[in-house]
């Protein structure tokens, strides 16, 4: 038999009840806590003024950006200008330089041809000089008979003539060039004026005695 002692000495176990605190986020689901108003801050919709606002922004920027794209396309348009008229005067010096050493030349042929020394293999070359010179927009001026036009003509000797009513040239001495509207060279001419009117005009409104 077990003695009365024994059993009463054994523990004995007491069932765990029902816990009195509840676990942190508790009552929520998964366990999460919510702040008062962030979650319902966090999805707020924007307010018209909102929308207003940025579209009034964008519209800002866009201009901005549209005026800068005007201006630079304004001023390659300009710096292309400078540029090709730049090259084209580049060029067109370049032509005057040659030119001008050429005319010498040009005026010992006007001379030869005058006398009659432009004969065959010579007269050719300088045919084909001269056409060389024109094909480059040199272009020779001055005939007996022009109009005298000191933009185009340097006088070299003046005479009177009853022939004429204006200066005249009367002899080419040497040719003038131009490119263009440019003159290389005037030239250069004797000219002939009108006769000057005599002193001693009758006056109709006299009367003799």
């Amino acid at each position: 038999m077990t003695d009365p002692q024994e059993q009463m000495a054994e523990p004995v176990e007491t069932p765990a009840g029902p816990q009195e605190t509840a676990a942190p986020g508790a009552g929520t689901p998964n366990g999460a806590q919510t702040e008062p108003g962030t979650a319902e801050d966090a999805g707020a919709a924007p307010t018209g003024n909102d929308v207003a606002a940025d579209l009034a922004t964008a519209q800002s920027a866009v201009a901005a950006l549209t005026d800068d794209l005007k201006r630079l396309q304004a001023e390659y348009v300009n710096y292309k200008r400078r540029v090709d008229r730049d090259r084209e005067l580049v060029k067109q010096n370049a032509v005057f330089s040659v030119l001008s050493g050429l005319m010498p030349v040009l005026d010992d042929l006007d001379r030869a041809r005058e006398h009659g020394e432009l004969e065959g293999g010579f007269k050719a070359v300088a045919d084909a000089l001269e056409r060389s010179v024109a094909a480059q927009g040199l272009v020779k001026f001055g005939r007996p008979g022009d109009e005298f036009d000191p933009r185009l003509h340097e006088a070299l000797l003046h005479s009177h003539s009853p022939d004429v009513t204006t200066t005249t040239c009367q002899d080419i001495v040497t040719a003038g060039y131009r490119i263009g509207e440019r003159v290389v060279r005037p030239a250069r001419v004797t000219v002939v004026d009108p006769e000057p009117e005599s002193a001693e005009q009758h006056d109709p409104s006299e009367t003799t005695e």
